[in-house]
């Protein structure tokens, strides 16, 4: 009897985790037992952060006491600086994520260290750390120089103030907010399972997390969120022009495109199906981006490609689809946008690195051979 195999590890449940889940019954992604549209709803990203490393949201205390954490650990540390100064302007974001990471961990005086204080100390900082990487890549490429951090301002606003130079308005921060909680976490997803191979084989944290970031720019795993924008940009986005007269042209894009079996990004998802969780809460903040920016032809664009899939193929978005238009209006360009995912996802990821860590099994699935039997020369 030949083995079974299973492409892609589909439907292959390969440990517990106690971090997240997609409940069926509900259609709701799960933090910890939250539903994560309430997450977005009522929490900051700081509160959902711990919520990922401790399982528990925080106490006051124990959220003042991370966010001096965080906050002492925002500036880019200046041989990191230097390491992203050595890649070229044009090398992709994600290639420069994945450097400044790799570095980071390097000069870490408990690189080696995995015990679990230590480790859940790690996974903080680099949540401090690593925004302002994705903000001075987006700068330099600007020909512009670092935004040194304020301690003032919360992670969102940080974040914004580092990549733009500009305090950013309330409707701006919270949209900002929204995505951080949305993209942070997505159980054993292709990234997160990486993660999770590479602390199997007792690696440093630095190291699962670089892996997961070079699973993540796979096209088939990060990316769609740019991608929405290359459609949009494909189509063309004309600010003087109606919702309406942008939603027709985008519906009549969309069904050509789908007539040529062209692959459209943004849509449908292996883990929904009946739609993404997650999409009503980040179309919410796009929707408060558009009337504060006044983009009443984005909006159009996304309503008209929206429904000619709807009618076409009945798929329906996914969390890329809102989020791409949502950092565009912000002002990030759009090979930004996987990085910004990944300043979400160090939460779920080093959760999952420690959880790993705690019940750990060497993940080493088998193979079934199908090359020459045995030979002589």
């Amino acid at each position: 009897m030949s083995e079974e195999i299973r492409k892609g590890l589909v439907g292959v449940v390969a440990d517990s985790t106690a971090i997240s889940k997609v409940n069926p019954d509900t259609n709701s992604l799960l933090y910890r037992g939250y539903p994560v549209q309430d997450l977005a709803t009522h929490k900051s990203f700081e509160e959902v952060a711990m919520l990922m490393w401790h399982g528990e949201l925080p106490s006051e205390a124990e959220l003042d006491e991370f966010i001096k954490l965080e906050r002492a650990n925002r500036a880019l540390d200046p041989a990191v600086k230097e390491a992203i100064d050595l890649l070229p302007k044009d090398a992709h974001p994600m290639d420069v994520s994945r450097t400044a990471v790799s570095v980071i961990g390097a000069r870490h005086d408990d690189a080696e260290n995995d015990d679990p204080s230590v480790e859940l100390r790690k996974a903080k900082e680099l949540f401090a750390a690593f925004p302002a990487v994705v903000a001075y890549d987006q700068r330099r490429r600007r020909g512009l120089d670092v935004v040194e951090p304020r301690d003032d301002l919360d992670y969102s606003q940080n974040f914004l103030w580092m990549t733009f130079g500009e305090e950013y308005a309330p409707e701006v921060v919270d949209a900002f907010r929204v995505s951080m909680v949305l993209y942070a976490e997505h159980s054993f997803n292709a990234s997160t399972f990486t993660a999770r191979v590479i602390t199997s084989t007792q690696s440093d944290l630095h190291s699962a997390v670089t892996g997961a970031i070079g699973a993540l720019k796979g096209s088939l795993h990060g990316g769609a969120n740019e991608a929405v924008m290359h459609t949009f940009n494909e189509i063309g986005i004309d600010k003087n022009e109606s919702r309406d007269e942008a939603a027709t042209r985008s519906k009549a894009w969309m069904e050509a495109a789908l007539a040529e079996k062209k692959k459209i990004m943004g849509f449908g998802h292996r883990v929904y199906k009946n739609g993404d969780s997650r999409v009503p809460s980040m179309k919410e903040a796009l929707d408060r981006m558009i009337e504060y920016y006044g983009r009443h032809e984005m909006l159009g664009l996304y309503d008209g490609l929206e429904k000619a899939m709807a009618e076409a193929k009945d798929i329906q978005p996914n969390l890329d689809y809102p989020a791409g238009p949502t950092y565009h209006l912000m002002g990030f360009d759009t090979d930004m946008f996987t990085p910004l995912f990944i300043a979400s996802r160090i939460t779920g990821w080093t959760a999952h690195i420690i959880e790993q860590r705690a019940d750990n099994a060497l993940i080493r699935p088998l193979s079934a051979y199908h090359g020459p039997d045995q030979r002589s020369f």
